[in-house]
């Protein structure tokens, strides 16, 4: 016995040294949670959008990995110098560009504890409660948003959390396509067609391609603004129609609840009506807004839900669950299970062979997965659903109070309604001189975003609707709070009179030329 002691010794000498030994690990983590809470302390006195060139980190960092190992003090020194100047600081309170990627204490908290496990939740038996959770807590969500029964695994149906909705959206057009394929043979996959509006994400249309859906065959119908951007329902049958007439075969539409450019909210009953009639595949995408809908104010923008097949929402927007949690509902998980399962000899076992359980690799692109499960448990549990609707409630009359602020300045006009936490609005052209061209008023409009964005003091982004450039100002933040939606609107307003008297300048000076 000795000898084989002194062997094991003599080899224990030879492997390397553990890096995952547990008081270590604790001091470590002191320090990096103290670093993140001093960040979050500070983070409104950082440039929102980052202000480098690109490039700018290669010319900083060595060319090579360091050979011998450097300590986390020296690791975040580099961080606090190199990485934090090339961060655009999502979790400013005066981001306002995009739909917000909420934290909070207890999402962060849960992803860590998600992350220490490091579970890999692939089929039920490699971490049961990983799936078991998922099943509960998705449940939880569903009757938190009064979906239908059918759309809960108590009913049938069920949800999984994926990453993204881009993910959610690609299962869903994969799923319908194969449910086509059978009814129709696998030879027409040419003749299945997508449908959507101009306003619908552009995930959509990367998922189509994935799929194999001839990029002919991808249907944007145009809305107008005189809907408020909606898809129109006599319009969608239109387009069904000429295609059946045709010979295609209309496999798929997409709906959404709270699109991108203006939170609009398609009119569902209608739209689900016109899909069942031609047997269409119906996803309601609610990526931003469908948080909303847990409030019962909110919750008549999910009306016709009861007839589409899935249902998604982004948890990572505006629920506080951190980067990356998607929630997506299906009533029938079979038609995901028939496309997306494998079950090679390595992964057999007995549990999932009784069909009493769900194998999450089933219901999703890839085989692995994260435990997200336990991020929205702990902010379901620490919040509850009153204080969560409180929350979206806050940002709501942010929201309502910067329109306020937009509609009393005569400069500037809100372009289209407001229904959830974001403003559209610009300059309207009355208030530039001889400025009666859509170009031209478009242009200062794209002046103010660069002019408000280069200072470093808020973010806000654009789109454009029905040829009108807008800003758009969205509210979302946990740290944001109406005094920085007031010191926003005072940035936009000096920006604004700065090129207003400019314009004005330039505008007199080429009348003076000219006569």
């Amino acid at each position: 016995m000795g000898s084989v002691d002194n062997l094991t010794q003599k080899l224990a000498s030879q492997f390397p040294q553990n890096t995952l030994e547990p008081e270590e690990f604790r001091r470590q983590g002191h320090l990096m949670i103290d670093f993140l809470a001093d960040y979050y302390r500070k983070v409104e006195n950082y440039p929102v959008r980052s202000q480098v060139s690109p490039g700018y980190l290669r010319e900083i960092l060595p060319e090579s990995a360091p050979y011998n190992p450097e300590s986390l003090e020296t690791i975040l020194q580099d961080v606090q110098t190199k990485i934090i100047p090339g961060i655009t600081h999502w979790q400013s309170p005066n981001f306002f560009a995009y739909f917000p990627s909420s934290g909070s204490t207890a999402g962060f908290l849960g992803e860590m504890l998600s992350t220490g496990f490091n579970v890999v939740g692939f089929n039920w038996m490699v971490s049961p409660a990983a799936t078991e959770l998922e099943n509960v807590v998705t449940d939880w969500f569903g009757k938190m948003l009064q979906l239908p029964k059918s759309f809960l695994f108590s009913g049938g149906g069920g949800g999984v959390l994926q990453g993204t909705t881009c993910e959610a959206v690609l299962c869903t057009v994969v799923a319908a396509r194969d449910k086509n394929l059978r009814k129709h043979g696998m030879d027409n996959i040419g003749k299945l067609v997508v449908y959507c509006s101009d306003q619908t994400h552009s995930a959509l249309h990367k998922a189509a391609k994935i799929a194999g859906i001839d990029p002919k065959n991808f249907r944007t119908i145009e809305t107008t603004k005189s809907s408020n951007f909606k898809l129109c329902p006599k319009r969608l049958e239109s387009a069904i129609l000429h295609d059946l007439q045709n010979g295609l075969i209309p496999m798929y539409l997409c709906a959404t609840v709270g699109t991108t450019s203006s939170t609009t909210v398609d009119p569902l009953p209608a739209l689900t009506e016109v899909a069942k009639k031609y047997e269409l595949w119906v996803h309601v995408d609610a990526a931003y807004a469908g948080s909303a809908c847990i409030c019962p104010e909110f919750r008549q923008y999910l009306d016709g839900v009861e007839n589409a097949d899935s249902f998604s929402l982004n948890a990572h927007k505006w629920f506080l669950t951190t980067l990356d949690c998607c929630c997506l509902w299906v009533k029938n998980p079979s038609d995901l299970i028939k496309s997306l399962s494998t079950y090679p000899e390595f992964l057999k076992n007995n549990a999932s062979e009784t069909n009493k359980v769900v194998d999450y690799k089933d219901w999703q692109i890839m085989l692995s997965r994260r435990f997200r499960a336990l991020k929205l448990w702990f902010v379901l549990r620490s919040y509850g659903v009153g204080q969560l609707r409180e929350f979206i409630r806050g940002h709501v009359g942010m929201a309502k109070y910067f329109e306020g602020l937009v509609a009393m300045d005569n400069r500037f006009e809100v372009v289209a309604p407001r229904l959830f936490s974001m403003v559209c609005f610009r300059i309207k052209p009355s208030a530039m001189i001889g400025k009666n061209d859509e170009k031209e008023v478009n242009e200062i409009n794209r002046k103010l975003l660069e002019s408000v964005n280069d200072s470093g003091r808020i973010y806000v982004s654009h789109t454009v609707l029905g040829g009108v450039y807008v800003i758009r100002f969205a509210i979302g933040g946990t740290l944001t709070d109406i005094n920085h939606v007031s010191a926003a609107w005072k940035v936009v307003q000096d920006h604004a009179g700065v090129l207003l008297e400019e314009d004005t300048f330039m505008s007199k000076k080429l009348v003076e030329i000219l006569s």
